[in-house]
This record gives structure tokens, sequence and C-alpha cells, in this order.
């Protein structure tokens, strides 16, 4: 298992956790799949996994209060499930800390290239692969925000920021281009790698997660076209 990307599968549907499981087994995932959302916390604790797939009704301690939990203590990737694309069920789960969502019944395939998007973003926004093309290696200032290109650190008036992986690649982008207005379908492209429609309100409720971190009049909505950071 230290080799392998180490996924918890939160899902109390016996078919769907079973068959779910084998296929990303087939994929290379080590998988600890757990029924209900106490034994899926406990699992979390005791495994540390690198990425979390919480069905947002599961029993005992719903997917929404699970992903509260797991984000008190960690910033691990969170992807929610849900059998109905409903606003509610899809911002709750956002608002929670998830940086992704995957509507049942869902194609193998796709879960498996959103879970390995969303591990990407992580290492990037940790220090990976992308963090040369960043910056120079200075840091970026807005106001009273800086942002550290090269240690992947974020302080507002000189105290530290705490951002998840995507909140990360979001900023970034965002002081890629400050004062341009960049669309919701860029963001989605760029930030969550969708080569294709997606649901622009996993863009709107991670903006509003950023501002409430980093300043609420810092990131502009530009009614029709997208937000832009303000330089």
């Amino acid at each position: 298992m230290a080799d392998q990307t180490h996924v918890l599968f939160v899902e109390d549907d016996d078919v769907i956790r079973e068959a779910t499981q084998l296929a990303l087994e087939r994929d290379g995932f080590a998988v600890t799949a757990k029924p209900d959302g106490l034994s899926g916390l406990e699992a979390f604790r005791a495994d540390r996994p690198d990425i979390a797939l919480l069905d947002v009704m599961v029993p005992g301690l719903d997917g929404v209060s699970l992903c509260r939990r797991i984000r008190d203590e960690s910033m691990v990737p969170v992807i929610m499930l849900s059998a109905r694309a409903d606003s509610i069920d899809v911002v709750l789960g956002l608002e929670a800390g998830a940086d992704d969502y995957v509507t049942k019944p869902f194609d193998g395939a796709v879960l498996v290239a959103r879970i390995r998007a969303v591990l990407r973003r992580f290492g990037r926004a940790n220090g990976g692969e992308e963090r040369a093309a960043a910056d120079d290696g200075g840091v970026l200032a807005f106001g009273e925000l800086e942002i550290d290109t090269e240690g992947m650190e974020v302080r507002r008036a000189g105290e530290p920021v705490a951002l998840t992986p995507t909140e990360m690649r979001l900023l970034l982008e965002f002081s890629s281009a400050p004062g341009t207005v960049l669309s919701r379908d860029r963001l989605l492209e760029r930030v969550w790698e969708y080569g294709w429609g997606g649901d622009t309100r996993v863009v709107d409720v991670h903006v509003q997660r950023l501002r409430s971190k980093i300043g609420q009049d810092r990131i502009e909505t530009v009614r029709g076209f997208g937000y832009k950071l303000k330089a």
C-alpha cells in the first residue's frame, strides 16, 4: 500500500461500495471502504489516506458532516458523491470543504479521471510539477495579501492563511492574471481540469470560500463574464 495511492471510500450501498472498490483497485489504487460516516472517520484518522470519496447520504455521520470533520484535521482532497445533482447537496458539500463532486450513477473511468485530477492539483499546490512555472520565485503582493509561489504559502496582513489545494490552485490562477476577467469555464478547465462543460457552482462556491479567507473585496465579480483579482 505504501507505493499506491490510498483512497478512503465511504458508501452505505453494499453493491456500489464493493463494485467501486474493485474498479478502483483494478486501476491501481489501495482502497479502504466503509459503510458509514463514523467508521469512515475512524479509518481516516487511523490510515491518513491520500484522498477521500464520501457519499452524501451515509448513516451515523453524513458525508457533509464527515467532510467538515476531515477538513478540521487535514487538507487531504475530498470528493463528494451524491445520487442527486441537487443544489443543496452540491453546495453543502463544497461549502464543507470538498474539492469536487460526482453525481451517481457514475462511470468508473470518469471517477478515476476526477480522482487523478484532484490529486494532481494537490501535488501542484504542495510544490509539485508546476511550481517552477508559477513564478520566478518571488512573492506576489496584492495590498495586504502576499502569495509565495515558491513556498506555496499565503499571508494576509502578515498572518498565514490556510488554503485547501484547490483554493491554492484557484488563487494562483487569479494571481497569474491580476485585473483580467477569468470566465467560469476557463477556471473549470484550468483549476478542475474539466475538458468539457462542468458545473459552474463548483467555481462559485470555491470563490466564496477563497474570499472568506483572503478578503471579500479582493476578488471581484464581473456579472455575465466571471471573476477577477484586484491588482
